[in-house]
């Protein structure tokens, strides 16, 4: 397949300075240094270039938190404007790409993908706001096919900078990458006219690949199923490196909307980007998906990994974030080594638009004005959308304990998901099976930060509430499983705890790198959690200790299950089509297929029964381990709040970064 070619002339003064006119003074921004003099100086054939990278958007584009319904200085697109401004502004040459999930992720993304649609000649929003930027180019996340390809069409077709994903395929796979026909273009040739350091114009030429998740076609199955399919990332990577090569180019750009793990490489692996450093060819590396710092520690770590440079096995690489969070930078010094430019040295950065301080936020940038202007209409739109009121309840419904006990909040989605499946179950072969019911916490603090809890106070209930009790767009499905199935289910689910030992020294309960989302909890039946034992599964859903068992006294109706019972359990779209990697789950086990979202499920629910009161039924608990004395939980500040209503919980400090200390009773 033959690439389009897009020359640009990158040192466009004029156009580049009406873009950093647009987003305001740069004055009082955080701080974003020039181009480092500690890169090598040179001058004529030398170029220094700087490359931006946004990602993780998810329709945040002004500092607003919809949910709350309050101004939220820790998002929003409008403040990376500011930031890139200024990084353009201190740098001769510099590129802006952006890596994908930019489609789905707030209400003013389902306002418009759910409620409103796109009409001819209508632009997103998000394209709106991208397009006032002028990126170079991007590629797709695994959340822009929430809404089906025909809105993703329409969504991207507007944007005046160019796609591209080199492993979504059009119809079946191909007998290898190259003969496939992809989706979009799988890359992209960017011919640029830069100044050297001796103020000299030379040419470059950029290849730029873009891969995403070959998991996509379990999360979106019902959207792409026998319209296109997905390869594994570091097969196609390796597979058009050659040709790209081939094109001349003097740098080649990854945009990987794919986490970092060190883990063993498998087929299909989501999280790719370490195994994409080792092929030989790429120069720089944009990462995304796991909502992370990188460089920084505390995300991932081994041999090969430099988290203060910012490399993976020796390749810059940078994630920025998520919801506009951070403003990633990649800067290189490039000589001419024969026909062609080379990477001599980089340094690699992430830039925060607000920083934590006392248990407060700071801003450290100030929106770009011309956003505001911009999404006015749809801001509004959106603020009439979400405070619709769709009903009562008689509690208040919180996630601040949700991954240590059952609460109110989970009952709730539990119930109505029960309310609507059980009709549409009945009268089919599978209406004489006990039906269970799978909820998971989704926003409990975590990799999401502090502010990630939903708190929804007693009294009227309005669709921004909905949206917050439900965050993602996901439809209903009934899977029928066995005994062992369900069980390893639940083992899964309980990875998101650590091992806990006997003693004194303090240890964490949650792992932090385990997705809330994941922590599926289910109704039905009971069982206790033992945390002596390791987990059966690793954080990524592969199996470590095959013999290990923490779901203890798994019963339903009072009586042990075995593996052989069957079960019929309510779930999402995302986990019936194997979505977390649970054993035993795929699309093939789903018994009923439901159309319609959970969130409007909920709030069709909360119509029907008028005032709710979900009494948590706490149908599962932590078992104790002796000994264990000093086990500790962070989670909001505010859950001092509530609890009191929690058994085995107390207050214990400050933990810094937003978050609160508790310790859980959990030494027997």
């Amino acid at each position: 397949m033959s690439p389009l070619v897009y020359p640009h002339v990158l040192d466009h003064n004029l156009d580049r300075r009406k873009l950093i006119a647009a987003m305001g003074s740069l004055a009082g921004t955080a701080a974003l240094a020039p181009f480092s003099q500690a890169l090598a100086q040179g001058a004529a054939g030398t170029v220094k270039l700087r490359l931006l990278e946004t990602t993780d958007i998810h329709v945040n584009l002004l500092p607003y938190d919809y949910y709350r319904d309050a101004k939220d200085d820790t998002v929003g697109l409008a403040k990376l404007a500011t930031l890139i401004g200024k990084a353009r502004a201190g740098a001769r040459n510099s590129l802006l790409f952006d890596n994908g999930d930019f489609l789905q992720g707030s209400p003013m993304g389902e306002l418009i993908a759910v409620e409103r649609g796109l009409n001819a000649g209508e632009i997103h929003p998000v394209m709106a706001a991208m397009n006032l930027l002028g990126y170079d180019a991007a590629t797709l996340g695994n959340h822009e096919f929430n809404y089906g390809l025909d809105f993703l069409d329409k969504s991207i077709a507007p944007a005046n900078f160019p796609f591209c994903c080199a492993n979504l395929v059009r119809g079946a796979l191909g007998a290898n990458p190259r003969l496939d026909k992809t989706y979009l273009k799988p890359y992209l040739i960017l011919e640029r006219e830069v100044t050297d350091e001796a103020g000299n114009p030379v040419k470059i030429k950029l290849g730029v690949v873009g891969v995403v998740p070959p998991q996509i076609m379990q999360w979106d199955d019902a959207h792409l199923r026998g319209k296109v399919d997905a390869r594994d990332i570091v097969e196609t990577v390796r597979a058009y490196l050659p040709e790209i090569h081939e094109r001349g180019v003097d740098l080649v750009v990854a945009l990987a909307h794919t986490g970092i793990s060190t883990a063993a490489p498998s087929e299909k692996d989501e999280n790719a980007a370490f195994h994409l450093s080792r092929l030989p060819g790429i120069d720089v590396i944009f990462t995304g998906h796991a909502h992370r710092v990188f460089p920084g520690s505390g995300y991932v770590a081994g041999e090969g990994v430099d988290q203060e440079k910012g490399t993976l096995n020796g390749v810059p690489s940078v994630m920025a974030g998520f919801w506009g969070s951070h403003l990633g930078q990649i800067d290189l010094v490039l000589v001419k080594d024969g026909p062609r430019f080379k990477v001599v040295s980089s340094e690699v950065s992430v830039v925060p638009i607000y920083k934590r301080a006392g248990g407060k936020v700071e801003s450290l940038v100030d929106p770009a004005p011309v956003f505001a202007t911009t999404l006015a209409k749809d801001h509004e739109a959106t603020l009439t959308y979400v405070r619709k009121p769709v009903g009562k309840t008689a509690l208040r419904l919180e996630s601040y304990f949700s991954l240590i006990t059952d609460s109110a909040l989970t009952q709730l989605i539990s119930d109505a998901q029960l309310w609507y499946a059980k009709p549409l179950l009945a009268g089919t072969p599978h209406s004489n099976l006990p039906l269970l019911s799978a909820v998971a916490p989704f926003k409990a603090g975590g990799r999401g930060g502090p502010t990630a809890y939903t708190d929804v106070a007693a009294g009227d209930i309005a669709l921004k509430n909905a949206a917050d009790i439900y965050v993602f767009p996901n439809t209903l499905k009934v899977v029928r499983v066995s005994g062992a199935q369900l069980a390893d289910w639940l083992e899964r689910s309980a990875g998101i705890f650590n091992e806990i030992k006997a003693g004194d020294a303090e240890q964490d309960l949650v792992r932090l790198e385990f997705p809330p989302y994941n922590f599926d909890m289910i109704h039905g039946v009971t069982y206790a959690i033992d945390l002596s034992q390791p987990s059966k599964f690793d954080v990524d859903g592969k199996l470590e200790h095959a013999d290990a068992r923490r779901i203890v006294d798994l019963a339903y109706g009072g009586k042990p299950i075995g593996k052989d019972d069957v079960f019929a359990v309510v779930t999402n779209n995302y986990r019936a089509a194997g979505g977390g990697n649970f054993a035993g789950l795929d699309s093939r086990s789903i018994v009923l297929d439901a159309p319609d979202y959970s969130r409007d499920i909920i709030a069709h629910y909360l119509a029907a029964i008028g005032t709710v009161s979900p009494k948590p039924d706490r149908n599962w608990h932590l078992r104790p381990v002796p000994g264990a004395r000093n086990v500790v939980l962070m989670t909001s500040p505010l859950a001092k709040e509530v609890a009191a209503s929690v058994p085995g919980v107390s207050y214990v400090a400050d933990a810094g970064d937003g978050f609160a200390k508790f310790s859980v009773a959990l030494g027997g």
